[in-house]
């Protein structure tokens, strides 16, 4: 019995020194609260470095804040250019691109229409029908190609008709969490997980102990998937992948309920309301932050038909949760995402 006993003492004292060590700190900055895990022995520098980071974008890209980048461009529209910082040209130039490969459905120039509904705000209400109409009219009279006008040598942008305005809120996070895992490399870190708000980026390798090495010997960074349906934190499946950014856009992430009716923040180019297409959330996997972070908004939008199409085209992956319970997943993976045991979602399926 003795020998047991020193048997399960040692295993347990074995499993505490293989466990990787890691740091954790947390700030409200970009409107969210946004956490960084580093994995092995650091200071504090790299956590210092980042968050400062974070506070430099926010200055930029803040639509709820005077004097950013972002608010100067908007309150000088159909007035003057405005030099900005090259962070800002470089986002709404990619911003600018997912415009055009997802059709309009993503839309840098929304600026109005989400000012107009107020959703994530202070004061989010329906509209009335006249006012919305016409800000419809005014956004379809906008030629982005024509009427942003980017002047990169001399760093300006320039938006050319009075009463335009920009929003990059679907696209900012991901550069920022991009920019994040820049410092993290530059600071010699091996392995961490960024959260902006939901926006997760795992970068590098997770440092599991030896005897957990998963096969083949690849470690793959376990995501929960949030089930859309219930409180922040439950999940409806678990997502194994190797270093990658996973973003989701749901209806319950910013809304306000009005006369028994849910409004969510993700609106309708075509409508000027949230869509409605039977999808609760997309969740996008890829590469780079900018590009999950733009792409989960552009294919809630599109639906799953031609959201999934948009995936294809872009290299990445997705996982459709739908109103009815079912849940689509992309080709790439069928091998990586299971639904949890006590889940009550079901019908899980590739979209190609």
């Amino acid at each position: 019995m003795k020998h047991i006993r020193f048997l399960l003492l040692s295993l347990c004292l074995f499993l505490c020194a293989c466990r990787p060590e890691s740091r954790t700190s947390s700030e409200f900055v970009l409107g969210t609260v946004c956490t960084l895990t580093v994995y092995g022995r650091s200071g504090g520098e790299p956590f210092r470095a980042v968050f400062a980071r974070l506070r430099e974008l926010e200055d930029i890209f803040s639509a709820n804040r005077e004097g950013t980048d972002l608010d100067l461009v908007n309150r000088n529209a159909g007035i003057m250019p405005i030099r900005v910082r090259p962070e800002f040209i470089l986002v709404l130039e990619k911003a600018l691109d997912y415009a055009e490969l997802s059709g309009g459905a993503f839309d840098p120039a929304l600026g109005p229409l989400v000012k107009l509904w107020g959703i994530g705000g202070d004061n989010p209400h329906l509209p009335e029908a006249a006012g919305l109409a016409a800000v419809l009219a005014g956004l379809k009279g906008v030629n982005r190609e024509r009427d942003i006008e980017i002047d990169r040598e001399a760093s300006t942008v320039f938006l050319r008709i009075p009463g335009m305005m920009l929003d990059l809120g679907a696209i900012a996070k991901g550069f920022a969490a991009d920019q994040a895992a820049l410092i993290l490399e530059k600071a010699g870190i091996k392995a961490a997980v960024i959260d902006l708000g939901g926006n997760i980026l795992a970068y590098g390798k997770k440092p599991f102990p030896g005897l957990f090495r998963r096969p083949g010997g690849k470690n793959a960074w376990r995501i929960g998937i949030q089930d859309p349906r219930d409180t922040r934190g439950s999940y409806i499946g678990v997502l194994e992948t190797p270093e990658k950014s996973v973003v989701t856009s749901g209806v319950y992430e910013r809304y306000f309920t009005e006369g028994g009716k849910r409004y969510h923040h993700i609106l309708s180019t075509e409508t000027g309301y949230p869509v409605e297409n039977g999808l609760l959330s997309v969740t996008v996997v890829a590469k780079h932050s900018i590009d999950a972070d733009a792409l989960s908004t552009a294919v809630f939008a599109l639906g799953w038909e031609k959201g999934s199409a948009l995936l294809e085209k872009a290299g990445a992956e997705g996982i459709f949760i739908f109103e009815n319970g079912s849940v689509r997943i992309s080709g790439g993976l069928r091998e990586s995402f299971s639904l949890a045991e006590n889940s009550d979602y079901f019908d899980l399926q590739e979209t190609n």
